[in-house]
């Protein structure tokens, strides 16, 4: 079976390598900790606190998991050094009111909406791909279509 490729930035690697190293390191160490104690407390059959540090236990050894199998098809994407957005790209596009939107195009193991850091295959991330500062893109809305100015595109 072959294992299709993730683009990712190198941030979002390195991200996931703390993230494993911390899995398997403080949080084996805290479960282990629980499990010590619930065991301590005597009778397993029927003892809560032994059901949840198992279930946080298998809840930790699958994110390990995960995380490895990401890291192993992981495909680091360089940084595009001729100012077109690609992923890694920092981008600052303002609409027709004038308010600006700062997004950050990622992989798609590395989404976080909140923290503006959309996929390079959403929509806003495939839309936004190879444009430049002062071209204009046009996004479809669910009122229908937005146009956005592209304002600066940032790899730091």
């Amino acid at each position: 079976m072959t294992k299709e490729k993730v683009p990712m930035t190198q941030r979002g690697y390195d991200k996931l390598q703390e993230t494993l190293h911390r899995l398997k390191t403080v949080r084996r160490e805290q479960i282990s900790e629980y499990m010590g104690k619930a065991i301590e407390d005597g009778d397993l059959r029927e003892s809560a606190a032994y059901d949840e540090a198992r279930m946080q236990q298998s809840e930790n050894e699958a994110r390990i998991a995960d995380i490895e199998l990401q890291l192993e098809r992981a495909q680091i994407i360089p940084e595009d050094n001729t100012g077109a957005i690609g992923l890694g790209a920092k981008v600052v596009l303002k609409d027709a009111k004038g308010l600006e939107r700062q997004f950050e195009i990622v992989g798609t193991y590395e989404v976080d909406v909140l923290k503006g850091k959309v996929s390079d295959a959403s929509p806003i991330g495939a839309a936004l791909h190879g444009k430049r500062a002062g071209e204009t893109v046009e996004l479809q809305g669910p009122k229908g279509v937005n146009r956005f100015t592209v304002v600066s595109v940032d790899y730091d």
